[in-house]
């Protein structure tokens, strides 16, 4: 009975991390889709506003709970919230005017790496030598979808990657850090207080932004991005990527991100018309199975 408990965990783990990837591989496509167009910053305004709005009546109940919570982890919150929300929104949309959404993901999945090298070194998670490996095999699945992706297309400028590295490393410090802010609060109350602070961090950008560029700010058309980016990438992404790693820890949910350069390319296939490739299968076979690798081992 143990045996099946621990398969079925299995299995619902990598169909969680799998949904997971889709809805944050989004927003990298939609980075692409909307570059140029809709401002990066009013983009990751709006976006963490709808997140931390939508979840507002957690946080009002989180601060009545715990009434000192703002004072006690005030620093902590406008830290993750730095992290996660404002380097891993604006810049992210920004760095899509000149990088490709291929390029975006391949760097993101990059970010298990930091993660584990941050936990080896700080000691907040134990890493066993099954993770390592099952890290290596993904990321190996990742670098050969990439490699494929960008022989096939056009190559992201410095800068775009620059902006993308930054965030990654962003990423990955908000990884370890978002689930030991506020003990005793509410995951979805934590992510509304994290997208406050993003909101907050990313307004004077978006105010700039309203003041010189107000007819592709104020337009129909940003509206709906910025409703589906608070939506999908934002309030379910989020949710979503807290609650696996409070379930399978930190280094194991980041392997989500080596989900990103095969969703990408599968979402590139149906919104782009690229053809599939011997190269794009062979990738996802390695992806899937460093993470069944490291989630089997990380719950035996």
């Amino acid at each position: 009975m143990a045996e099946k408990s621990g398969k079925a965990r299995e299995v619902l783990g990598l169909l969680g991390f799998l949904v997971l990837a889709t809805a944050q591989v989004s927003n990298m496509i939609l980075a692409r889709g909307v570059a140029g167009s809709v401002p990066p910053f009013s983009i990751a305004f709006f976006r963490w506003s709808i997140v931390a709005i939508g979840l507002s009546p957690l946080i009002v109940a989180a601060l009545r709970q715990h009434p000192g919570l703002l004072r006690k982890e005030g620093l902590g919150i406008a830290a993750a919230g730095f992290l996660g929300m404002f380097v891993c929104g604006g810049p992210v949309y920004l760095a899509g005017t000149t990088t490709s959404a291929i390029n975006l993901a391949l760097i993101m999945a990059m970010s298990p790496l930091a993660v584990l090298l941050f936990s080896l070194v700080s000691g907040l998670e134990q890493v066993n030598r099954w993770q390592v490996i099952g890290t290596s095999v993904a990321f190996a699945g990742a670098v050969l979808v990439i490699t494929r992706g960008q022989a096939s297309g056009g190559h992201g400028v410095a800068m775009g990657d620059f902006l993308v590295l930054l965030a990654m490393l962003a990423w990955a410090g908000y990884t370890l850090m978002q689930n030991r802010i506020g003990a005793g609060v509410g995951f979805l109350a934590r992510i509304g207080l994290f997208a406050a602070s993003g909101a907050l961090f990313s307004l004077p950008f978006a105010l700039h932004e309203m003041w010189w560029e107000p007819s592709a700010v104020l337009s129909l058309k940003a509206a709906e991005v910025y409703l589906y980016a608070g939506l999908v990438p934002g309030l379910f992404a989020y949710s979503a990527y807290s609650y696996l790693a409070t379930a399978f820890g930190a280094i194991s949910t980041s392997l989500s991100l080596y989900f990103g350069p095969v969703v990408g390319a599968v979402l590139s296939i149906v919104f782009l018309g690229e053809a599939p490739t011997a190269v794009h299968l062979i990738g996802g076979m390695l992806s899937l199975g460093g993470m069944w690798l490291s989630l089997r081992r990380k719950s035996a």
